[in-house]
């Protein structure tokens, strides 16, 4: 008889592992870790594995995840692993595809061979990919598997406003919002952004009638807030009836939220990817149903 998948997961994603443990009927095994007074962490995982095991870490705030993941990883199959995925929800180190200056790390090629190296197969939603099609050239592993949050935030935009209009901050944006307006048959745009640094971005209008519409800004990803921000102040000049934002990962850095906030944003909708009061929408269904396509047949 073919046994249960493991998910091992880490204390601060509980939650978010019972929802998946819950919907794909996995086995749930917690990792413990101890910190070290110099910084070294310990882990320590459940004795009794299964051939099949899934590692829950989403990696935003990554440096010190990475390393529990190597030491995760090993020891999982140390104690008796074949085959082992990863469910990184929120991937991070994707945008740094290509050298843009001389000597610069590109962290995406190195990160996604770092994980490859660890586990067979690879599962996470919305990554920042933009000169790369595809994750598994992004993470060169057998089995790589890309969802998405816009299908699941759409639905939850159609239920909270008439007549949406779908907003892009940008043009890397395109493709989120082009799949959540499918959906439902939302009219949808894309503004136009020149970043001058990591706060400092100057965003230009679509040429579409914006007067008493709602409009729904939509994204991959929020970090600081001010893109999204300085697009929410020009709407909601040209006449929105509101602006409200949806994005896959909550990053929301520093202020960010309030950033967003007082520039006249209404509500803000998030994925469970990463854990945030902003949650509306839960990827735990989509995941596990994904789960069933990486574990080989009994």
């Amino acid at each position: 008889m073919k046994s249960k998948p493991v998910l091992l997961y880490f204390a601060d994603e509980q939650e978010s592992a019972a929802r998946i443990a819950l919907a794909g009927h996995l086995n749930l095994g917690k990792i413990q870790s101890h910190r070290f007074p110099d910084g070294e962490i310990k882990l320590r995982l459940p004795e009794s594995l299964s051939a099949q095991v899934v590692i829950l870490r989403t990696l935003n705030n990554p440096n010190e995840k990475l390393i529990e993941l190597l030491l995760a990883a090993q020891t999982a199959r140390d104690l008796g692993a074949r085959n082992l995925t990863l469910v990184a929800p929120y991937l991070s180190y994707m945008r740094q595809d290509v050298a843009f200056h001389p000597g610069e790390a590109i962290s995406q090629r190195i990160v996604g061979r770092f994980l490859a190296g660890l586990f067979n197969a690879v599962i996470t939603v919305d990554p920042h990919l933009h000169r790369v099609a595809t994750l598994q050239e992004a993470v060169p592993v057998a089995n790589a598997i890309m969802l998405s949050g816009a299908p699941l935030l759409a639905d939850l935009i159609a239920a909270q406003r008439q007549n949406p209009l779908l907003l892009g901050p940008d043009e890397e944006s395109a493709q989120w919002v082009a799949q959540a307006a499918a959906r439902h048959g939302f009219d949808h745009a894309v503004c136009r952004k020149v970043r001058h640094g990591d706060r400092a971005v100057e965003v230009t209008l679509p040429d579409v009638a914006l007067s008493g519409r709602q409009v729904v800004l939509l994204d991959d990803v929020a970090s600081t807030g001010h893109t999204v921000a300085q697009a929410a102040r020009l709407l909601l000049t040209a006449g929105a009836a509101s602006v409200d934002v949806a994005v896959t990962h909550a990053l929301f850095a520093g202020d960010a939220l309030q950033v967003m906030q007082e520039a006249g944003i209404r509500e803000v909708w998030s994925t469970d990817c990463i854990n945030h009061p902003s949650n509306a929408v839960s990827m735990a269904k989509t995941i596990a149903a994904a789960l069933t396509l990486v574990q080989p047949a009994a």
